[in-house]
C-alpha cells in the first residue's frame, strides 16, 4: 500500500505510538508524511522510516500578556481559520500523490484536524486518542488558575469572544471528526466517550509497547523509589501521588521520581510546594532519553500512575514490560490494561486507599515481584506492537476495500 500520514503532534504518547506504527509499516508499505512546522519532529522522529516528509509552515499567533489576555481568544479563532486554509492545501497535494489510504493523527490545536474535510474520494482513517478534553472536562483545581476567582468567573460568563472561540473550536472538532472515513480509538473507554460526545461508532485498535526497548534489566538493583511518568500538567495527577506517599510512615517513605516529556513551570512550582509541605522527597526529570527511562522503570520498586481519566495509558504498559508493578487509579483506559490483584493494583482515587496499596507492595517484595512478573507476561502475550500494527494493517485494507466495493 501507499499510505499518506498526516499529523500535528507534540511530544507524548500519541507521537510515540505513531513512531512505533511507522517503524513497522515502512517495512511493507510506501509511507509519505505530511505535517506542520508546529509539530514536534525530533521526539520519536519518524523521518528515517518514510519515503518523503513534507512540512508546511504553521505557527500559532502570538498571544497577548496581561492585562490584554482576553484578546487571545481572537488570536485562537484566526488560528483555526489559518489551519483550515493550510490543511486544504495539504489535502490537495495528498490527493495528487494518489495514496491508497490516508492515516490521520490529531492536531495539537484542532484535535481532529480540518484536513479530514478535504479528503473526498480517498479512503482515510482518523486515530482519535481522546476527545477535545479541554472543552468537555473541568481540569483539576490549581491555585495558579486565575479562573478560580469570582470576578474572573463572572467576566468569563459574559465574555462573548471567549464564548465564540470555545464554541467554534468544539464545532470545528465535531465537523472534522464526522468527516473521517473511519475513526479508530485506543480503548473501550475512549470509544464510549466518542459515542457520547460525537455520536459516532468508533473501532477499537489498541496500542502497544516496544518490548525490545522496554524490558527487564536484571543487572540493575531496585531502589527505595517510586516512579511516576507523564507530562507535568494537572491532568496527570502527580499531586495525588505525592499526597498518597506522604501518608506512608516517614521511616518507610520512599523517594518519588517524576519523569516528564513536557513541564509546565507553574505546575512544577505547585508540586514542589506540595511535596515540601508534606515532607516527600521528589526528583523531577524532564526530556530524558528512552534508555534512561527504561533504567528508571527497572530501578523503581513500583510505578504509581494516577492520571485523571487517562484514555489509554502507555506508562502502565511500559512499566509492566520492565517487570515493575503498577499501582493505578480505577478509571479510564487503565481498566483495560491492569487486572486488580493479578498483574498490579487498581484502586479508587482515594489517597488513603492508594497509599495503602503502595505501602503493601513496598512492604512485600515477594508480592511486588509476583505482580511484576505477571505484568511482564501480560505484555508479552497481549500488548506487543507487532500485534497492534497487524490489526491496524488489516483494518486499513478493509477501509480500502470498502471504498472500492461500496455496499
Amino acid at each position: 500500500m501507499k499510505i499518506a500520514i498526516y499529523h500535528n503532534l507534540s511530544s507524548g504518547g500519541a507521537k510515540r505510538s505513531l513512531y512505533e506504527i511507522v517503524k513497522r509499516l515502512h517495512e511493507r508499505h510506501e509511507i509519505i508524511v505530511f505535517s506542520l512546522s508546529s509539530a514536534d519532529h525530533d521526539f520519536c522522529d519518524i523521518r528515517p522510516f518514510v519515503k518523503t516528509h513534507e512540512t508546511y509552515h504553521f505557527q500559532p499567533g502570538r498571544l497577548f500578556r496581561s492585562p490584554f489576555g482576553r484578546f487571545n481568544s481572537i488570536v485562537r479563532v484566526f488560528d483555526l481559520f489559518r489551519l483550515r486554509r493550510v490543511n486544504k492545501i495539504i489535502a490537495r497535494e495528498i490527493t495528487q500523490q494518489k495514496p491508497d489510504l490516508v492515516f490521520v493523527e490529531p492536531c495539537r490545536y484542532e484535535n481532529a484536524p480540518s484536513l479530514l474535510r478535504f479528503l473526498d474520494g480517498i479512503p482515510n482513517v482518523y486515530y482519535c486518542h481522546e476527545p477535545f478534553r479541554v472543552h468537555y472536562e473541568q481540569p483539576p483545581p490549581r491555585p495558579y488558575y486565575k479562573v478560580n476567582s469570582t470576578l474572573r468567573k463572572t467576566i468569563d460568563q459574559i465574555d462573548f469572544i471567549l464564548y465564540l472561540y470555545k464554541e467554534l473550536a468544539k464545532r470545528n472538532d465535531l465537523l472534522n471528526i464526522r468527516s473521517a472515513g473511519v475513526v479508530f480509538v485506543n480503548s473501550g473507554y475512549t470509544k464510549n466517550l466518542v459515542k457520547s460526545i460525537y455520536h459516532l461508532d468508533a473501532e477499537i485498535n489498541y496500542l502497544g509497547v516496544d518490548i525490545e526497548k522496554f524490558k527487564p534489566l536484571p543487572h540493575l538493583t531496585k531502589a527505595n523509589m517510586i516512579l511516576s511518568v507523564g507530562s507535568l500538567t494537572p491532568l496527570k495527577g502527580f499531586d495525588f501521588v505525592i499526597r498518597s506517599i506522604s501518608l506512608i510512615p516517614p521511616d518507610r517513605r520512599p523517594t518519588l521520581t517524576i519523569s516528564s516529556n513536557f513541564s509546565n513551570p507553574e505546575e512544577y512550582k505547585y508540586l514542589s510546594n506540595v511535596a515540601s509541605n508534606l515532607g516527600v522527597s521528589v526528583e523531577f526529570l524532564s526530556g530524558i532519553p528512552d534508555d534512561k527511562l527504561v533504567e528508571l522503570y527497572n530501578q523503581a520498586t513500583l510505578t504509581a500512575y494516577a492520571p485523571h481519566r487517562e484514555p489509554f495509558g502507555l506508562v502502565a504498559l511500559e512499566s509492566m514490560a520492565c517487570a515493575t508493578p503498577v499501582v493505578g487509579v480505577k478509571e479510564g483506559g487503565l481498566l483495560e490494561t491492569i487486572q486488580e490483584g493479578v498483574n498490579g493494583r487498581l484502586v479508587e482515587r482515594n489517597e488513603q486507599i492508594f497509599s495503602s496499596a503502595l505501602f503493601e507492595l513496598l512492604s512485600n517484595p515477594r508480592k511486588s515481584r509476583e505482580f511484576g512478573e505477571k505484568g511482564y507476561q501480560t505484555v508479552l502475550e497481549k500488548w506487543g506492537w507487532e500485534t497492534a500494527v497487524s490489526n491496524l494493517e488489516s483494518k486499513f485494507i478493509q477501509s480500502i476495500e470498502k471504498k472500492d466495493h461500496p455496499q
